[in-house]
């Protein structure tokens, strides 16, 4: 990045529900202390103006789910020197991933009185399956403060210092009672990234994985503890394969628990 001028940044929308942008804009004072180390050349979410690239630091909201995408987010990395995908969609598919366990085709044709003038893909992808991505930020909606972190350390030509650690640690830290242990509740916190704050614990529900997979997560352990307190048939597998659920770990982890439920309900029969 030239030190003769401020860095340029653009933030760009891909499949995705804006929410990533809006976390960006909810920085309220703190976007202005970045707009003044910063020169915001590309953001239709905040501002019509349009400065051409190539850019310094790129953000991509947002899943690769058509053709045009495919295309359009090869032209965004020739031109950013440093890309990051922005949330869950962006780096794992998000929630519009959940088609890709089913046919597009068929599902176009149940919802669409016309689906051959539709342009698609058979599946909701992440940033990272189609170009290079320098950095992932993962949340639905991402943490601001996360964001905020990551930039920063860019400026400063430093290392984010993001949570090395799962949503548990959130919940003790924020003094909220383990679901588990004091409802009997499925919860994906054991295994999923921090990021989040415990949101959905601190709210009597188990934790959905919006923060995709931590790394060290031991996700079988995780499916033979969680599924033994489903409350209805296949909750746990519900769970994983939700937000994050086209993410490898959580895949792999909902298709085991789905052969092992078939298999159960076959033998009940």
């Amino acid at each position: 990045m030239s030190d003769a001028k401020k860095p340029s940044v653009a933030v760009y929308k891909f499949s995705s529900c804006d929410g990533c942008q809006l976390s960006l804009l909810n920085l309220e004072d703190e976007l202005l202390d970045l707009a003044g180390a910063l020169d915001i050349a590309y953001f239709l979410e905040a501002t019509r103006a349009v400065k051409p690239g190539p850019y310094d630091i790129t953000l991509v909201e947002g899943s690769v789910t058509t053709p045009h995408e495919a295309e359009r987010i090869r032209q965004i990395r020739s031109e950013a020197r440093f890309l990051i995908a922005l949330g869950t969609c962006a780096t794992g598919g998000g929630i519009q991933a959940l088609r890709n366990f089913g046919n597009a085709d068929e599902m176009a044709r149940m919802v669409y009185a016309h689906p051959e003038y539709l342009e698609y893909l058979d599946k909701s992808t992440a940033i990272a399956e189609h170009v290079k991505v320098d950095l992932e930020i993962w949340g639905c909606p991402v943490n601001k403060h996360l964001v905020l972190e990551c930039i920063a350390a860019l400026l400063q030509k430093r290392k984010p210092n993001l949570p090395q650690y799962t949503v548990c640690m959130e919940c003790k830290l924020r003094g909220t009672v383990c679901v588990t242990v004091a409802q009997g509740m499925p919860c994906l916190g054991p295994a999923s990234q921090a990021g989040c704050g415990a949101i959905c614990p601190a709210n009597g529900r188990g934790c959905y994985g919006c923060f995709g997979p931590a790394g060290y997560a031991n996700m079988e352990s995780l499916s033979e503890r969680m599924h033994t307190l489903d409350r209805f048939p296949g909750e746990t597998a519900l769970l994983l394969r939700n937000i994050s659920g086209y993410v490898p770990a959580f895949r792999k982890a909902a298709d085991e628990l789905h052969i092992a439920n078939a298999a159960s309900q076959k033998e009940t029969k």
